[in-house]
């Protein structure tokens, strides 16, 4: 009863709209489950590609195929789902980290698991190497800002409630997961820094990211976006440090182990958002008057 009369307040009232919100607020609680997401995704992404050796393009095939069936489930909701949202959060994450080795490792040895002389059918990788993979990702995401931006469709997630923005936003989240597994490998494999200092300096980044959040100079959308990219080389570099052996500074907890916790983790986060939803029903915000069709202001 309650929520149906919540429905009732999606209406015109001075000189706007209260639309229905289809995205999460962002909160500590947002932040903890996106690192769990993104953990989990490197290593069930590894988990199918390598552990259970169906190779970097059959799993990228598969992975993109459940963001696609994930995504169309979220956008055809009509109100925001815990279980939808963050299921494409997860999807995202799992899809980019195995685009990200594809595009950046080659068929030798070294991307390969002990004791293995190849991975799955078709070709094992496109060998472009971390800082070409991550140069084209950037390029793409900066591409997908810019036509963002021309849309005149806000950046601010707490305003995003039409078909064509979600559209712009889950776009940019799966360039960005698959960028931040770039970064995040590179710091563990390459930059000679391993799981533990990679995951430090990327939480050094992050901690500056909050201290500028009181510098009213600074967009908050700007800084949601670039804490979205880098919690995501935080989750590979975790994910790496929980399963990879312990000769690579690894704890070596394997894919499967690591796997499951993170997945209860997750499960038991969703639920609890789901409860915490369902008790203060429907979110609302007033989407002004004067747009043209669903265009809304760029202001964050």
């Amino acid at each position: 009863m309650k929520h149906a009369e919540d429905a009732n307040k999606a209406q015109f009232t001075h000189g706007g709209r209260y639309v229905m919100k289809k995205l999460p607020e962002v909160t500590l609680a947002f932040w903890i489950m996106k690192i769990a997401a993104t953990t989990l995704g490197e290593t069930a992404g590894d988990l199918f590609a390598q552990t259970l050796k169906l190779g970097y393009f059959l799993t990228t095939i598969a992975l993109f195929g459940m963001f696609v069936v994930t995504l169309l489930v979220q956008l055809r909701s009509r109100r925001y789902n815990p279980f939808f949202y963050w299921t494409v959060i997860l999807s995202t994450s799992m899809a980019g980290t195995t685009m990200s080795d594809f595009m950046n490792r080659d068929a030798t040895a070294k991307y390969l698991p002990a004791g293995a002389d190849a991975l799955g059918w078709g070709p094992q990788g496109l060998g472009l190497g971390y800082p070409t993979g991550a140069a084209i990702l950037v390029a793409l995401l900066i591409a997908i800002f810019v036509a963002w931006r021309y849309t005149g469709l806000t950046f601010a997630i707490r305003d995003i409630d039409t078909f064509r923005g979600e559209a712009l936003f889950w776009s940019a989240i799966l360039v960005s997961n698959t960028l931040g597994t770039s970064m995040g490998d590179f710091l563990s494999d390459s930059s000679g820094l391993g799981y533990g200092g990679g995951a430090l300096l990327v939480t050094g980044a992050l901690v500056a990211l909050t201290a500028l959040k009181y510098v009213p100079v600074v967009p908050n959308v700007a800084l949601f976006w670039a804490a979205f990219v880098l919690t995501r080389p935080l989750g590979a570099t975790a994910g790496d440090f929980l399963t990879k052996p312990a000769a690579k500074g690894g704890l070596n907890l394997g894919t499967l182990g690591s796997s499951a916790v993170l997945l209860t983790v997750l499960f038991a986060l969703m639920a609890y958002a789901h409860v915490r939803d369902r008790k203060h029903g429907p979110r609302f915000h007033e989407r002004r008057s004067g747009a043209v069709g669903d265009r809304l202001p760029a202001d964050g």
